[in-house]
C-alpha cells in the first residue's frame, strides 16, 4: 500500500456512486482511510439494506438516495460501482470541475498491496478465476479470489500483503474505469457480443476488455485465446509477453492440446500437465478455461504437478452447468450463469441432446439468431420467461423451431419441464440473458431454479 496514497485520501471529498457490494466496500475503505465520504444510489431510501443505512448513518455520511448532489464542483474523486454507466450527466459535471472518475478496482489497486492476476472475457471468467484461485491456494500462496466473482477487490486489498495474490475476475464495466491498474498476469478468454445496451458496438466492448493489459510491460504476461480471432487481434495492442492458448492448434509457445494431453510450452521445454479427459468440468469451453488457467499458473511460477492435481479435482462453480438434481431419470442442470447467448450455446453443446431448455430474461440488446441455430436437434422444447421471451420465440420460429411456450415465471417453467420430460432428458436452465428483469442477480435466479426443482420431490 502506498503511504502517499493513503495520506492523499485523508480529507479528500469522495462521492461513491452505486451502493452494491463494491460501493459498500469502497465506502468502508474510504472511511477507514480518512476520506470525507458521500454516497449516491438510484434506489429510494426504503429500498436500501437497513444494515447499510445504519453503517452510513453512524458515520454521518451524506446519502443521496434516488437523488444527486446539486453541486458537483465540491468533489475531488468519484468512485463508480461497475453497474454505473460512466457517462451520466452528473458524473460528466464532476469531471468538468476536475474530479477524478475511477472505479472500485482502480482505487483498490492504488491503496492496497499484493500482486494481481486479472481475468476477463465474455464467458468463462468465473470458472477460470475460481480454478486459478484453487491452483494458487494449493501452491501455498496467500490468495484472495475477488472482483466480478462477487467479492469486492477493495474488501481484500487493504489486508493483502506484499506477497499476496489477488486473483481477480474483471468485467468490461470494471475495466472501463481503470487508469493505473496493472496486473502481473492478465488473461482475455474470448470475445463475443455482450452488454451492447451499454457499449453500443463490438469495437467499444473490445476496447474496454483491452484495458486489462494497457499498463503492462514486457516483463509481465498476457494470456490470450489463439482460437478466437477477434480476441487474439487484441494482442496487437499488448506490450506484455503474449502467451496464447489453443484447444485446436499445436503451438510453439503457450498452452495447447496434443493427443488429448494438455501441454504448456515455454521457450525451453514442453511440459505435460494432464489428460484432457481427466478434467471434471464438461464441454469444449471448459477445456479452454483449463488451458487458460494452466498458462496463467505456469507462467506465474506454479509447479506443474500442483496445476495437474487441481485440474483433476476441480468440479466447477455453482450456477455454471451445475447438475443439481435427478428425478425419475430426468437430470436438472442449473446454468443461470449463462447470461448471454454465447454462454448458453456452450451449455447446450456441453449437454449435447435431449434438452428441455428454460431461457429468457433481461434484454441486453442481444441477437438470439445464433443461439436458436445451436438447438440443431439437441433441444426438444423451449420454455420461455421474462422480457425477452417473445423475442427468443420469434427468433426460434424463423429457423423452423416451433416447440416454444411462454410461461409466467420460473416455477411454471420448471413444472412444465418436468411434466413433458422423459427419462434420459435434461432440463437445462440457461437463460442467454441477464436476470435483472425478475431477479437481483444470476445467483438468485439459479437458487430459485434449484428450489423449484426441490419442490418437485415433495
Amino acid at each position: 500500500m502506498s503511504n502517499s496514497m493513503i495520506s492523499d485520501m485523508k480529507d479528500k471529498k469522495v462521492l461513491i456512486v452505486g451502493m452494491g457490494k463494491s460501493g459498500k466496500a469502497a465506502a468502508q475503505a474510504m472511511v477507514k482511510l480518512g476520506a470525507d465520504v458521500c454516497v449516491q444510489d438510484s434506489k429510494k431510501e426504503e429500498e436500501v439494506d437497513p444494515q447499510l443505512r445504519d453503517f452510513l448513518k453512524d458515520r454521518n455520511i451524506k446519502c443521496y438516495w434516488n437523488d444527486q448532489p446539486k453541486d458537483m464542483s465540491v468533489f475531488d474523486m468519484l468512485i463508480l460501482s461497475p453497474g454505473v454507466p460512466p457517462r451520466l450527466d452528473f458524473i460528466d459535471e464532476a469531471k468538468k470541475h476536475g474530479a477524478e472518475i475511477i472505479g472500485e478496482l482502480e482505487i483498490a489497486y492504488r491503496v492496497g498491496k499484493g500482486n494481481y492476476v486479472a481475468i476477463t472475457g465474455t464467458n468463462g471468467k468465473t470458472t477460470t478465476t475460481t480454478l486459478v484461485g484453487e491452483i494458487y491456494k494449493a501452491a501455498g500462496k496467500k490468495t484472495y479470489v475477488v472482483g466480478n466473482i462477487g467479492v469486492a477487490v477493495i474488501s481484500k486489498a487493504l489486508s493483502a500483503e506484499e506477497d499476496s495474490w489477488l486473483i481477480t475476475e474483471t468485467s468490461s464495466f470494471q475495466l472501463e474505469t481503470i487508469k493505473d491498474f496493472c496486473p502481473e498476469i492478465s488473461a482475455v478468454l474470448n470475445l463475443t457480443p455482450d452488454h451492447m445496451d451499454r457499449h453500443q458496438t463490438m469495437e467499444k466492448y473490445a476496447d474496454a476488455k483491452a484495458q486489462i493489459f494497457k499498463n503492462q510491460n514486457k516483463n509481465q504476461y498476457c494470456i490470450i485465446n489463439y482460437d478466437d480471432e477477434e480476441c487474439f487481434k487484441l494482442a496487437e495492442k499488448c506490450s506484455a509477453s503474449v502467451v496464447p492458448f489453443s484447444r485446436k492448434h499445436e503451438l510453439d509457445f503457450g498452452a495447447y492440446v496434443h493427443d488429448d494431453i494438455i501441454i504448456v510450452r515455454d521457450k525451453e521445454k514442453a511440459v505435460e500437465i494432464c489428460r484432457a479427459d481427466e478434467l471434471q468440468i464438461p464441454g469444449a469451453h471448459n477445456l479452454e478455461n483449463a488451458l487458460a488457467a494452466c498458462a496463467i499458473a505456469y507462467f506465474g511460477g506454479i509447479d506443474p504437478e500442483v496445476i495437474s492435481k487441481v485440474l483433476k479435482e476441480f468440479r466447477g462453480v455453482e450456477h455454471r452447468i451445475e447438475l443439481c438434481n435427478e428425478i425419475d431419470g430426468v437430470r436438472f442442470v442449473n446454468d443461470s450463469k449463462g447470461t448471454n447467448p454465447d454462454a448458453a450455446v456452450k451449455a447446450i453443446e456441453a449437454i449435447k441432446k435431449d434438452i428441455i431448455l428454460i431461457a429468457g430474461g433481461y434484454d441486453k440488446d442481444s441477437s438470439f439468431d445464433d443461439f436458436v441455430k445451436a438447438f440443431d436437434g439437441r433441444v426438444k422444447a423451449l420454455l420461455l420467461m421474462g422480457k425477452t421471451a417473445t423475442k427468443i420465440k420469434d427468433a426460434a420460429e424463423k429457423v423452423g423451431f416451433t416447440k416454444s411456450i411462454i410461461l409466467k415465471d420460473m416455477e411454471a417453467c420448471v413444472r412444465e419441464a418436468y411434466r413433458i420430460a422423459e427419462p434420459g432428458d435434461t432440463v437445462l436452465l440457461s437463460p442467454a440473458c441477464a436476470s435483472w428483469d425478475m431477479y437481483t442477480s444470476f445467483e438468485q435466479r439459479g437458487n430459485h431454479f434449484k428450489s423449484c426443482v426441490r419442490a418437485l420431490e415433495r
